[in-house]
């Protein structure tokens, strides 16, 4: 038993604590800001103001306030929307210095087993595109319990994940097969596996579900079976027929994280109306022994369709087993569902790279080169954030990162470019924002191949009060 329901045997109890353990640790550095400005605010017009901001900062959120706010506060009133913009942000920053330097969420041995599994599996990346909505943002090491680092993730509102994009990533990957040998030999029969995953609510079908699709289920299965369609013709058309591409579309309740899996047959087509639902198989094997159980759950994945491959079938039979960790994890932790069954997050990550957000309802994603390309994707997560925040009278807070490879020539500076111009070009884009204090903005870069830290540039709130 783990909270007041019975677990499931193949549920990893200790793995749930720990997960939940760090889930709450980050959440609650990012909710404690609200309750500490409200009681900062109250004291502004205090003798002694400053030295009690500053210690109920310190205390309560483990780091000082910029002195300039606070100076102005006897004059005017405390900025807070600048103040709040400016705590998020250095929260974000402790959050992701942490993340890089102690890794919390995961080992290289497990890595390493999970890419012998799925070389064995017959597949040499996995590469998927999830949701950009934050309900989803905890989907690879949480929801699939994947150590993210063996998988690529990009995420796009409503899955509409960029073809291109992956065909260049496809590309990418081939070219290092045949040269390097990496991941695996090229001349080895493993396959590119690309995911889509959509999602859906429940308990709330016509509210919660995707906003970039109208919160129609149908519609979001449609369209990200659409792009996997799209991808997997545009390499065929493009190099050669078959071109070593393989399909998998996944449903999310993001409610219940109870994941449906959509199993491809032997010609590797999906069918939407055919899939499995990991609820009802936990529900009929929840008596069983953790060996009956998986072998319960390969039976059922090899009747779902003709010809199932091998392969496919082992991966989406681990992907199910995984899956009742994080239904119990819910259970356990949460109750039937989340409370937070709609949006509540925190900030809108814009660029490329936060491979450390891993935990739901804490980012919105729009995954971007330029802003005019990416314009529905923010165009929704300004949305989400107008009700979250602006609504509030709080700012929206964008942290626009570029990930860059160190080895390569200038690659820092294009990175140090594009933060400039993807920030210039939002507050262009949401100018009535910006200019009433609802949109802040923090400019970052990393090396995503020294390992290291995150590189603060710039900030709307003050470059000179946030620590790099």
């Amino acid at each position: 038993m783990q909270g007041r329901h019975e677990t499931h045997a193949l549920t990893r109890v200790d793995e749930n604590q720990q997960l939940f353990d760090y889930e709450r640790s980050v959440k609650a550095s990012f909710d404690a800001i609200v309750p500490v400005l409200k009681r900062i605010s109250a004291l502004q017009h205090e003798e002694d103001f400053e030295v009690r901001a500053q210690a109920i900062a310190r205390e309560q959120l483990g780091f000082g306030l910029p002195e300039e706010i606070l100076e102005d506060a006897w004059v005017n009133q405390l900025d807070m929307r600048r103040l709040f913009a400016w705590c998020l942000f250095e929260t974000y920053r402790r959050f992701c210095d942490e993340f890089f330097t102690e890794t919390p969420l995961g080992s290289v041995e497990e890595e390493q087993a999970f890419r012998r599994f799925l070389q064995d599996c017959g597949f040499h990346t996995l590469d998927v595109s999830p949701c950009a909505d934050g309900r989803l943002a905890h989907v690879i090491r949480y929801v699939l319990r994947l150590p993210y680092r063996a998988v690529r993730r990009k995420s796009y509102a409503g899955a509409m994940f960029d073809v291109d994009d992956s065909i260049q990533k496809w590309v990418e990957t081939e070219m290092l097969r045949l040269r390097q040998g990496r991941p695996d030999d090229s001349g080895l029969p493993t396959r590119y596996l690309k995911v889509a995953v959509y999602h859906y609510s429940s308990g709330d079908p016509d509210n919660q579900g995707c906003a970039a699709h109208g919160s129609d289920a149908t519609l979001a299965a449609q369209g990200a079976l659409g792009q996997l369609y799209a991808f997997r013709q545009a390499v065929e058309n493009s190099f050669c027929c078959g071109a070593s591409i393989d399909l998998l579309l996944i449903g999310l309740d993001t409610d219940t994280d109870v994941i449906r899996v959509h199993v491809p047959d032997g010609s590797g087509d999906i069918a939407l109306e055919r899939y499995l639902d990991a609820g009802e198989i936990r529900k009929e094997t929840l008596r069983l022994s953790a060996y009956e159980a998986e072998a319960r759950i390969r039976e059922l994945v090899d009747a779902t369709t003709d010809n199932v491959a091998p392969g496919m079938a082992k991966l989406v039979t681990r992907l199910i087993a995984n899956n009742f960790s994080q239904i119990d994890y819910v259970r356990a932790f949460h109750g039937e569902h989340y409370e937070d069954i709609g949006h509540a997050e925190r900030f809108i990550g814009a660029g490329i790279g936060f491979e450390e957000v891993q935990l739901r309802n804490l980012t919105y994603f729009a995954y971007l080169d330029t802003v005019e390309e990416a314009a529905q994707d923010l165009d929704v997560g300004v949305s989400i954030f107008s009700k979250l925040n602006v609504a509030h009278g709080l700012p929206i807070p964008v942290v626009v990162r570029y990930d860059y490879h160190g080895q390569v020539p200038g690659a820092r500076e294009r990175a140090i470019k594009r933060c400039a111009r993807v920030t210039d070009a939002l507050t262009s884009r949401y100018a009535k924002l910006a200019e009433k204090g609802l949109l802040h903005t923090l400019q970052v870069v990393r090396d995503c191949n020294a390992g290291g830290r995150i590189e603060v540039l710039a900030c709307s709130v003050g470059a000179q009060e946030v620590h790099g």
